[in-house]
């Protein structure tokens, strides 16, 4: 026969194991929704960084003239 103060001490430790399980389950769920952000984050990096690649190695129609874009020869409007 279990005593009252062993399954107070069982009782005790069931409900903090339900409790750490709980917490896991849902650091993981968090886990897998940070996991999916960074996947579509890393896509939109890849298409930025195709596109800033395509307007670097665009030509540029000067009159008759096609020179090749510079970034840092364009100056903002506020210089």
């Amino acid at each position: 026969m279990v005593s009252n103060k062993g399954m107070q001490a069982e009782n005790h430790t069931d409900s903090r194991l339900t409790e750490l399980e709980i917490k896991a389950s849902f650091a993981e769920d968090l886990l897998e929704q940070l996991d999916k952000i960074i996947v579509r984050q890393q896509q939109q990096i890849d298409a930025l960084l195709r596109e800033v690649a395509e307007l670097k190695a665009a030509p540029v129609r000067d009159g008759d003239i096609t020179t090749t874009r510079s970034l840092r020869d364009e100056l903002p409007p506020h210089f």
